[in-house]
């Protein structure tokens, strides 16, 4: 029947019938913990949650049935299967219309025993199918829709967990795309109002004038075109969450009515002089700072306090680290077999790419960017010319290695400040090597020239050292050019195809870059698409 063992929490005063309860579900594999006291089944239930509780419903110091109704208050409760000495009808009505499963009446057999906890455990298996909060907060790959596992992210689904078993109202702040609704519908999936409705209003959405019809409702004819009734975000959120997105958008006058709102839970409807009570819990969303707008007079500062009773702050995906690439190749594969591409993940260089990009709009930037890869290119791995602008642009790539500043002699004017490189940083020749400097090495279509020695204190200007790499350029004086072109009967033979040089200039540097083709792209001020394009050219031709 069962093919793992199931947690069963005995809630019996007699030491004799739990003894009797015990040996009779023992048979059938069930994890069993026996408690005497609703006290001790409460801290039992908090220790390790229960699949079905068996309770009596005479507890000492206590009602059985008051348990029972605490119990499935929350709805992640277990089953309950209720034992009772009196045998009345109404009592047993009582007891289900509280939320037990079944009634046994005492003394009660072990067969009737066991059917009433094999339908307990089927009514507990369908209940954990449909529950929407399936999703641990140590799950690998983040929680409850969220992607990350970040230690800034942890903390948030800590806060989430913490925050969602109250009522009291949260407000959460953080930049545009880092996922406050999916934060609130967490809060909403992880509380006892799961079952009932979340209801989002966009406030920035919804036109100033039609905001209060839409969080109230109205009657019909309230205004030109109120052709029906309407109930009102409000009124269909009662009994679950009701979710204002954008609150820092909301007129002034509306916020005095909500702020009303939140101290009477009642709500009344447009043109309607009646006020209907609801139950809802409010959580709300700003891309903006609460504080600044409220020193501003854009916020109501009483509506604000009332409000950030719990304060949760969304982290920006920049400050997320590796969440980036969970996220990134999470939806990767969701939007390959959308799509039915052949994608199987990212290049090492795509990654250092994704994993840099401050990402401005966060991580609905980064999803964007993920299907407009994956619907307009097809293959095995993400390169980086795939990527669309702006990540495909040099000056959005920015490897770590060019924060050193002595490649300012090689790289030229950089996307970015630095400061200029000591004289003691490029002083003195280095042993031997390629040239590098004013004269390229050999492969670049140019000769290669003697080292010259270096100025005293300094280098020669033209000169460079690329580091990590043992060799120097010199310049070649004007003098020296011309001379070695007198001397050369015929030396137009010299001059070789641009196309050549430029390929041969483009491999060089990925050799010198040690096959990183982002840091040489970015070294010769290229786009890397056009390395990768004219790559796959060079293959297409040979």
């Amino acid at each position: 029947m069962e093919t793992r063992p199931r947690r069963v929490l005995i809630v019996e005063p007699t030491p004799s019938m739990a003894a009797a309860y015990s040996q009779a579900l023992r048979k059938d594999g069930h994890a069993l913990q026996v408690v005497d006291t609703a006290p001790a089944a409460r801290r039992a239930l908090a220790e390790a949650p229960a699949d079905v509780v068996l309770l009596n419903l005479q507890l000492p110091g206590g009602n059985g049935l008051d348990l029972l109704k605490e119990l499935k208050a929350d709805s992640r409760a277990p089953q309950v299967v209720a034992l009772t000495s009196q045998g009345s009808v109404q009592m047993a009505v009582d007891v289900m219309r509280a939320g037990a499963v079944d009634v046994l009446l005492l003394p009660a057999g072990t067969d009737r025993l066991r059917q009433a906890m094999a339908t307990a455990l089927t009514e507990r298996e369908k209940v954990l199918e449909a529950a929407p909060h399936t999703a641990p907060v140590e799950d690998p790959l983040g929680y409850l829709g969220f992607v990350g596992i970040s230690p800034a992210m942890r903390g948030v689904y800590r806060m989430i967990e913490a925050a969602a078993p109250s009522k009291a109202t949260v407000f959460i702040t953080g930049e545009s795309g880092t996922g406050k609704e999916v934060c609130a519908e967490a809060i909403h999936r992880r509380s006892p109002r799961a079952n009932k409705p979340f209801i989002p209003v966009n406030c920035a959405a919804i036109p100033k004038d039609l905001m209060e019809s839409e969080i109230f409702g109205h009657v019909k004819g309230a205004f030109t075109g109120a052709t029906a009734d309407h109930a009102g975000a409000a009124l269909q959120a009662d009994g679950g969450t009701l979710f204002l997105d954008e609150i820092g958008e909301m007129d002034l006058a509306l916020q005095a009515k909500l702020l009303r709102f939140l101290q009477t839970g009642m709500v009344k409807k447009v043109g309607s002089e009646k006020a209907e009570a609801v139950d809802v819990r409010i959580v709300c969303a700003t891309n903006r700072d609460p504080f600044a707008e409220v020193q501003a007079g854009r916020f109501r500062e009483d509506l604000f306090y009332r409000l950030q009773v719990i304060s949760i702050e969304l982290p920006p995906l920049r400050d997320r680290g590796d969440d980036i690439l969970l996220i990134a190749r999470e939806f990767l594969a969701k939007y390959t077999q959308e799509e039915r591409k052949s994608f199987t993940g990212f290049s090492g260089e795509a990654e250092d790419i994704m994993r840099t990009y401050t990402w401005p709009g966060n991580v609905r930037q980064l999803l964007n960017v993920v299907r407009n890869v994956v619907v307009l290119n097809d293959g095995a791995v993400i390169q980086p010319f795939m990527l669309p602008p702006p990540l495909n642009k040099p000056t959005m790539i920015v490897p770590p290695m060019l924060n050193d500043p002595r490649w300012a002699a090689m790289a030229g004017p950089m996307p970015f400040p630095f400061s200029p490189p000591p004289p003691a940083n490029l002083a003195g020749p280095a042993p031997g090597g390629a040239s590098l400097g004013g004269v390229a090495p050999t492969g670049f279509g140019m000769p290669p020239a003697p080292p010259a020695a270096p100025a005293p204190g300094g280098v020669s200007m033209g000169a460079a050292r690329l580091p990590g790499v043992n060799s120097w350029a010199a310049p070649i004086s004007l003098e020296d050019g011309t001379a070695a072109l007198e001397s050369d009967p015929a030396p137009e033979r010299r001059i070789r195809p641009l196309w050549m040089v430029e390929e041969e200039t483009i491999e060089e540097a990925i050799r010198l870059c040690q096959g990183n083709i982002t840091r040489a792209a970015a070294l010769l001020e290229i786009n890397p698409c056009t390395i990768y394009r004219r790559r796959q050219k060079k293959r297409a031709t040979a």
